[in-house]
């Protein structure tokens, strides 16, 4: 199986389809052959069609095939009107003629449904996958997982430091890697997790030395002391400060790393500005396509932090 043809739309399979668009000869190929290509749609008409420039011709993805629903539901109008500016993918089905000229019929559903069925429903928790964000609510975060089928990456599997929204780590169409977490094979839903990619307790606390003064961001006042965060998977204690408020970068020196306790002491610096996602860069510690098991704290430590998949 090429799961190279189910990656999250605007990267994956239409790479090499734009000479595909070409001319209809071809397109007529790609309906036969079953292909997956992709394009950005233009607009969306008074029947929730959704149309996109082929190149050769138009295509129309008429509203009954613009997603594809396990639950036989109707397609919502937002849905559909959301994905305009955006790219879609689909497979061509037909032709059609509007107004004397050729328009190429296409379906984001099927395209969907194959992703599902060839891809997706063959995969089990442990896998690692290409994703993509499609929007932030205050609960977590839904992201492609493949042709535009989305997932849910609740707020407490985004990373171990805690954040108080989504949108203090990820930003719409930011290309994130995710793990299967479950699978609902009833209602074809798929339940995704992050922090076990960003690396252990120990892996992060590598990066850094007593003595070090580093930049990090304030993620929690607590009335003990403050959260900051020093990389996504790591954050440490300072003392309480009037005047610094969640989401500020910080300057911090680090006074001492406890692997028996799994603490990073640290002295606030200075505090100003605030961050956005786009200060750092994510590190996947995990580089493979599966893993079993995610044991977070260092073997030194009592407490124990794990996923098992």
């Amino acid at each position: 199986m090429n799961t190279q043809m189910y990656k999250p739309e605007g990267f994956f399979a239409g790479q090499d389809g734009r000479e595909t668009f070409y001319s209809q000869s071809a397109l007529e190929k790609a309906a036969a052959t079953g292909k997956i290509l992709e394009a950005q749609a233009l607009l969306c008409d008074a029947e929730f069609s959704l149309y996109v420039d082929l190149g050769s011709m138009k295509g129309k993805i008429p509203r009954s095939e613009a997603a594809y629903q396990p639950s036989g539901e109707e397609i919502k109008d937002i849905a559909v009107i959301t994905r305009v500016g955006k790219t879609v993918a689909f497979k061509v089905i037909g032709f059609s003629l509007e107004n004397g000229e050729t328009v190429a019929l296409l379906s984001r559903k099927a395209a969907q449904k194959a992703c599902m069925e060839n891809y997706l429903m063959t995969l089990c928790p442990g896998d690692v996958v290409d994703a993509q964000i499609t929007h932030l609510e205050p609960f977590g975060a839904f992201v492609d997982i493949g042709c535009g089928v989305v997932s849910l990456l609740s707020i407490d599997c985004i990373s171990v430091s805690r954040i108080s929204h989504p949108r203090d780590r990820f930003y719409t169409g930011m290309p994130i890697k995710a793990v299967i977490k479950n699978i609902d094979y009833d209602s074809l839903r798929i339940y995704v997790s992050h922090k076990e990619l960003l690396g252990t307790w120990e892996e992060n606390v590598s990066k850094f030395e007593v003595g070090q003064t580093v930049a990090g961001i304030v993620r929690s006042i607590e009335p003990y002391g403050i959260f900051v965060e020093l990389t996504p998977n790591l954050a440490g204690l300072a003392e309480y400060r009037e005047g610094v408020l969640p989401g500020q970068r910080a300057a911090v020196y680090i006074k001492n790393i406890i692997p028996e306790k799994m603490k990073v002491k640290l002295v606030l610096v200075d505090a100003y500005g605030s961050a956005a996602p786009t200060d750092y860069r994510l590190d996947y510690f995990e580089t493979g396509t599966h893993i079993d098991r995610f044991v977070y704290s260092p073997a030194a430590c009592e407490r124990r932090v794990e996923t098992n998949f």
